[in-house]
């Protein structure tokens, strides 16, 4: 993985990151535990992936973070949100995440639902409330917020998260294991770096073009996600390696083996890169995160 795209990560990641403390709200009242919860998820590490596609998606477009962030950090309220409840003892029953115990752990599982909740919904205040403070129209945000909406919902991750409770511990289904990876995970992904380049006044070619790279990235990630579990450093990644088998989870590697995941990893990168053929450099941190994407140890 080169240094250019270590340092540009780093750089957008800091972006995000005082952007995200300046919308998050402060301890405080009867809600003060609620609050405390969402904060201790939300600032307890992460690459900030989704916020970041959401800033590139925009300058590939020309456009800059300073009029996507409050979109970019509702993106990340929402991935918090989906973590805090996927590793509950209902769904996914995990201790640690990102080397700290995870939110239940830690508040109970009444607060980590609530504080979940709060994190969801307050991505749809922020986008509401701020959305249009970079120069953005207000029909072009709510084409991104339904855009967003979909991706989180029945239709996109929520629906995938429940084929994947559903399907735990049945025969291996190529089919099944796609719907998992593409809405579970892909849908988000794709939401994100395709919402930056609407808000940078992208035309309908780049729109199409950005969004099927989000597609492919996001289940290269996904793809590459399940290796890590099975080949990964727990020390590093900051979770047990090795769930996803013991609870007979449907996964690439399950599905297609080890060598044919790493495989298709590869190729879905090669045709992300291959969406942004129309695009200058200025589309290069795209094409660098996609290989990232399934050279990362984490």
């Amino acid at each position: 993985m080169s240094k250019g795209i270590e340092i540009y990560l780093d750089k957008k990641r800091t972006i995000v990151d005082k952007a995200l403390e300046k919308f998050m709200p402060q301890p405080s009242g009867l809600a003060s535990e609620m609050i405390t919860s969402m904060n201790y998820s939300l600032f307890a590490g992460g690459k900030r992936l989704r916020p970041i596609l959401c800033i590139a998606g925009a300058e590939a477009v020309g456009g800059c973070a300073d009029n996507v962030l409050p979109v970019a950090c509702a993106l990340e309220l929402i991935h918090t949100y989906s973590l805090i409840h996927d590793d509950l003892p209902a769904m996914d029953n995990d201790d640690f995440r990102r080397g700290k115990p995870t939110n239940h752990k830690v508040f109970g599982e009444a607060v980590a639902i609530l504080a979940g909740d709060g994190l969801l919904t307050l991505a749809f205040n922020l986008m509401a409330r701020h959305g249009t403070e970079g120069g953005s129209r207000e029909g072009v945000l709510m084409r991104v917020i339904d855009l967003i909406s979909h991706a989180a919902g029945y239709k996109g991750m929520v629906g995938g998260q429940t084929a994947d409770i559903a399907y735990e511990g049945k025969e291996p289904d190529p089919a099944v294991v796609h719907y998992i990876h593409r809405h579970k995970t892909g849908a988000l992904i794709a939401a994100s770096v395709t919402s930056g380049a609407i808000l940078a006044g992208c035309n309908e070619e780049q729109e199409r073009s950005i969004n099927r790279y989000g597609q492919q990235v996001g289940l290269a990630f996904q793809i590459a996600d399940d290796v890590l579990n099975i080949e990964g450093d727990s020390s590093v990644m900051g979770k047990d390696i090795g769930s996803d088998k013991a609870r007979g989870k449907m996964t690439y590697p399950s599905v297609f083996g080890i060598t044919d995941s790493k495989r298709a990893q590869e190729e879905l990168v090669d045709s992300a890169i291959d969406s942004l053929t129309g695009f200058d450099k200025k589309a290069d941190p795209l094409r660098n995160i996609a290989r990232y994407i399934i050279k990362r140890k984490a």
